[in-house]
């Protein structure tokens, strides 16, 4: 049994919070959460388990503020919904198929190539752009795609799910934030539910994160929908960047 020291737990459960106010907004909460857990010697598979449960309390709790305050409404996404949920129940299958060295070896390059692609990306505003990509040919595409990597790694889907959508389907800044939360919630409880039944959790540790996820999300989502883009765009940069940084800092170190 997977036993932790009360600081590097109270460690993580602060982290969890910040994660929460960062996905809530920007996406990417996993950018923190996952190399906390990994760093505080949890195993890979049941640290990519235990980020779940955390993970899916903030996108829920962020989800529901956005679907309050009108800027997305959970029926006009159930098709996208369910395909996340069976993309990422699907990634999660064959994440728990891999023996621990390897995702040890490809998690790191995974995450300083996440960092550095949104460090750089094109600036983006709350205003609609032109449509790319009808609904269904996005949910039959890249929806899949995004929520198998949910369930196979995770972090970053909330981010790679935001720009798709401002991206392929036109929407604002603030209103694709809206709408990735139902996407990533669904992915969340597809990979949770196989995490789970697979005995790859640790729950006492995963829920005390979870707690402090939906406070973190709660705040985040809720000075995201008073700032909007000029929130959103340069947390997301600053995140990703310190990110990088601080995974290339741990190599060389």
């Amino acid at each position: 049994m997977f036993e932790i020291a009360t600081h590097l737990a109270l460690i993580l459960i602060a982290v969890a919070f910040l994660a929460g106010f960062i996905d809530s907004i920007a996406g990417g909460g996993g950018l923190l959460s996952v190399p906390a857990l990994l760093l505080a010697g949890v195993p890979p598979v049941n640290a990519l388990a235990t980020n779940k449960l955390q993970g899916m309390a903030g996108a829920g709790t962020a989800l529901a503020n956005y679907v309050h305050a009108g800027q997305v409404t959970p029926r006009d996404q159930l098709p996208m919904a369910a395909v996340s949920l069976v993309a990422g129940a699907l990634g999660s299958l064959a994440a728990s198929h891999l023996s621990a060295e390897i995702l040890r070896l490809i998690m790191p390059p995974i995450l300083i190539a996440i960092a550095l692609f949104f460090a750089l990306k094109p600036g983006l505003t709350d205003q609609p752009r032109p449509r790319r990509m009808s609904v269904p040919l996005f949910t039959a595409t890249i929806v899949p795609v995004i929520a198998g990597y949910d369930g196979f790694f995770g972090p970053g889907t909330g981010s790679f799910f935001m720009l798709a959508i401002v991206l392929l389907l036109g929407s604002g800044v603030l209103k694709a934030t809206a709408e990735t939360k139902m996407l990533n919630f669904a992915s969340n409880i597809g990979s949770f539910a196989v995490f789970a039944l697979q005995g790859h959790m640790f729950w006492a540790l995963g829920l005390g994160m979870a707690l402090a996820q939906v406070a973190g999300a709660t705040l985040g989502s809720r000075l995201a929908l008073r700032i909007g883009a000029r929130l959103i765009k340069p947390l997301l940069v600053a995140t990703s960047t310190g990110m990088a940084l601080r995974l290339l800092w741990q190599a060389w170190g």
